[in-house]
């Protein structure tokens, strides 16, 4: 008789779903899902809830393969010496194998006022809040977004586009990952939209408060709305638990996902740190990573040695409100080249790309072990070469250290 094995996956974004449905492909293994929301949020479509052209979310039943037990909880501990997580409602699930996949958020906030005056829109729950902060504002009122990464931009192209008054302050450069043809795209297209765009070594802000954002020259920004896309964060249950983390809080693998500490837990997505080389933020990453983690859990269930983390990317999307886009090209070691796609067929890029990651899930549900992207070749010669410099920065570090 066949040993059944019991596998947790704790999260419900891409990385999550997409191991949670490929664990199904072997007979014995019962996969739980815990979650603390009973939908699936498309968080690529978060600054569209913003606004209100979407609601960002999917039902489970449209992503989710029918074998998996879908919990909606928090965990607010893992246990693993005893192979158990307990839940905020309380109780404990227990596993054989558990995938860590709890994704990110915002960062702490250290700016003074942020906390009080400013809204993140990093998960659901916060962009629903700034929603009904923005429908009250009067369409004249000036909002300034903050930080100028994707969600930034995308933020600031969308309420832009509705009509609102938008200032974008970068605390930098415009799309720090774009290359300079593709910057410049997206500064026509915000000019467009009339969007004023902050950037250089003094577009940091210093201070929020309830009408205005401050920044380090000194100026001060009219904001009645203030929107805050800066920083980037992960949930600390990795660290309250006692596992190894990077100094972000993101969970310390090997290159098969695997934790340092203990082989029967395996990360994936935003709150993975490989190596401690984690790869960029994105649904891009975290879809393969899911798949990974799920293929080194089934290699160990077999008995077999499970491969290393193959990661290529291609390409950043950003919207720029629902009639223009940029489909940014990289290398498969995730740098930017100058070519790119922009204004309408750009938009339609993005939408295709959006499109294809609910359809990866959904085919990964009803077929699983079909997904193969995570397979791809592409970055690792790249990501070896990264890996031999920080094994020669190791031994060179602690003797400064001695």
């Amino acid at each position: 008789m066949t040993e059944n094995t019991d596998v947790v996956v704790i999260g419900g974004g891409y990385a999550g779903v997409m191991a949670a449905n490929r664990l199904t492909q072997r007979a014995g293994v019962t996969v739980t899902l815990i979650n603390p929301r009973p939908t699936f949020v498309h968080r690529v479509r978060l600054h569209q809830l913003v606004g209100g052209s979407d609601d960002a979310v999917v039902d489970y039943r449209d992503v989710l393969a029918e074998g998996v037990r879908l919990v909606v909880d928090t965990v607010t501990r893992i246990d693993a010496d005893g192979r158990g997580v307990t839940l905020a409602a309380g109780g404990t699930v227990r596993y054989d194998y558990l995938i860590y996949a709890v994704g990110s958020g915002s960062a702490g906030p250290s700016v003074p006022g942020v906390a009080e005056f400013a809204y993140p829109i990093a998960t659901l729950e916060d962009a629903q809040r700034l929603r009904p902060v923005l429908d009250a504002a009067p369409p004249t009122a000036p909002v300034t977004v903050v930080g100028a990464g994707p969600t930034g931009i995308e933020t600031a192209a969308e309420l832009a586009e509705a009509g609102r008054t938008v200032t974008l302050v970068c605390g930098g450069v415009l799309g720090p990952y774009l290359h300079t043809r593709g910057r410049r795209s997206v500064a026509r297209r915000l000019a467009e939209l009339g969007v004023t765009v902050i950037d250089g070594s003094d577009a940091k802000v210093t201070v929020v408060t309830r009408d205005a954002v401050r920044l380090g020259d000194g100026r001060e920004l009219p904001s009645a709305v203030t929107v805050w896309t800066a920083g980037f964060g992960v949930p600390d249950l990795a660290a309250r638990s006692g596992l190894t983390t990077d100094a972000l809080g993101r969970l310390l693998t090997d290159e098969t996902l695997t934790s340092v500490d203990d082989a029967r837990i395996v990360a994936a997505g935003d709150s993975a740190a490989p190596s401690d080389l984690p790869l960029r933020m994105s649904c891009q990453a975290a879809m393969p990573q899911g798949a990974r983690a799920a293929d080194t859990v089934l290699s160990r269930i077999a008995g077999e040695q499970p491969e290393n983390l193959h990661q290529s990317f291609y390409a950043q999307c950003i919207s720029l409100g629902r009639r223009a886009g940029l489909f940014q090209l990289a290398n498969r070691s995730d740098v930017a080249v100058g070519f790119h796609i922009g204004d309408g067929l750009g938009a339609r890029f993005k939408e295709v790309a959006c499109k294809a990651i609910h359809k990866h899930l959904a085919d990964e549900a009803h077929k699983p072990g079909s997904y193969s992207l995570h397979r791809m070749s592409g970055g690792v010669a790249k990501r070896r070469q990264l890996l031999r410099a920080k094994r020669a920065e190791a031994p060179a570090a602690a003797d400064r250290a001695a």
